[in-house]
């Protein structure tokens, strides 16, 4: 217990060190632009935390960086790196939004698990191809998984111009690349009413996490699919198939990209419309290494990247700077907590933590 508590407060002062040390940087960028980096700040940190607004937006941002953030989490267990989350995000979406429409009567308790359903299975199918080519053919699934973004998008964009469009905009002749709006019976509900977006499908992402925690270290399924990851060579002569779990990862992985575009068409949009994704698929990632690759620890970060999305945003309209310098310094705060893992990996550190601790006890 004790040392489980100190790797907490390590991690924590780790982590606080590397966000201020980006801060400082970001400051001479500031300066260089003629702004004042305690009111840019001011505007980045303290204006989301203080505002309904600010916190309803960076839940319902975080909600689709957590189902990727878990997803990542999964392939990386068995040493699969999935950088296809964008692609599996926008099929998730178009499927599920394609589903729901399909179902215009059903009542919602039975419609919101089919259409969830759909983009999991759709999404799953698209990461399952990359790690059927890894198992089988031994194709890197950084290089497939990225090709596949590319494919994904194409046929995405195909669907919503295409066979999915808005009959309205075919009959007004504006030709807008969306679906109809979805039916009241397959959209999640708002929680609070007064012109939020933050919805029920937070509460399913949080059930969606604790169940993958107990997956991967509570059941058989979990410890052969990290066994794979950890030493393949001794998971097959155990007697597990590596083939079968390398795919079997990356449909997880890929699903739950689906779910997070599920869920940002149901409970966001309620429409499959361009630009749905955001790049939720690759920010996901640094919030799964936020997260140290933990479902249950994908949660708090994933919070956190949305606190920085909306506060990036806040601060340009504050302090009227252009998008470039703002997305120069979300990259350095990524950064600077992605090199963190260098410091949180190595023990010794943590040694020389420990021994600090008992020095001023």
């Amino acid at each position: 217990m004790r040392n489980n508590i100190i790797k907490i407060l390590f991690n924590i002062l780790v982590l606080s060190i590397s966000f201020i040390v980006a801060l400082l940087f970001g400051s001479i960028i500031l300066l260089i632009a003629g702004v004042n980096p305690l009111v840019a700040y001011q505007a980045m940190i303290i204006r989301p935390i203080s505002s309904v607004y600010g916190l309803s937006e960076a839940l319902v941002r975080s909600i689709p960086l957590m189902m990727v953030g878990i997803g990542i989490s999964i392939a990386f267990r068995s040493k699969m790196i999935n950088i296809g989350g964008e692609g599996q995000i926008q099929l998730g979406a178009v499927a599920a939004g394609a589903a729901a429409l399909a179902i215009p009567g059903v009542p919602k308790a039975i419609a919101i698990p089919i259409i969830i359903l759909v983009g999991f299975t759709v999404g799953g199918i698209w990461g399952g191809i990359a790690g059927w080519m890894k198992a089988k053919l031994s194709v890197n699934e950084v290089l497939s998984t990225v090709m596949l973004n590319y494919i994904a998008f194409q046929l995405y964009l195909f669907l919503i111009r295409g066979p999915l469009i808005d009959p309205s905009e075919i009959a007004w002749g504006t030709g807008v690349p969306q679906t109809a709006r979805m039916p009241d019976s397959t959209i999640f509900e708002r929680l609070i009413q007064q012109g939020q977006r933050i919805h029920s499908g937070i509460f399913i992402a949080l059930i969606i996490a604790i169940l993958v925690y107990f997956l991967l270290w509570r059941t058989t399924f979990g410890f052969r699919l990290r066994a794979v990851g950890e030493e393949p060579k001794a998971a097959n002569y155990a007697g597990i198939k590596v083939d079968k779990y390398l795919i079997l990862a990356m449909v997880l992985s890929g699903g739950m990209a689906g779910i997070a575009g599920t869920i940002e068409v149901i409970g966001v949009h309620h429409r499959v419309l361009e630009g749905l994704s955001a790049n939720y698929g690759f920010s996901g990632i640094v919030v799964a290494l936020f997260g140290r690759l933990h479902p249950i620890g994908v949660i708090p970060a994933s919070f956190f990247f949305g606190l920085l999305l909306i506060g990036a945003e806040m601060m340009q309209r504050a302090v009227n700077i252009p998008s470039a310098l703002v997305i120069s310094i979300q990259g350095l705060v990524i950064l600077a907590v992605v090199s963190s893992n260098l410091l949180l990996e190595n023990p010794k550190y943590r040694k020389k933590f420990l021994g600090f601790l008992m020095q001023n006890n």
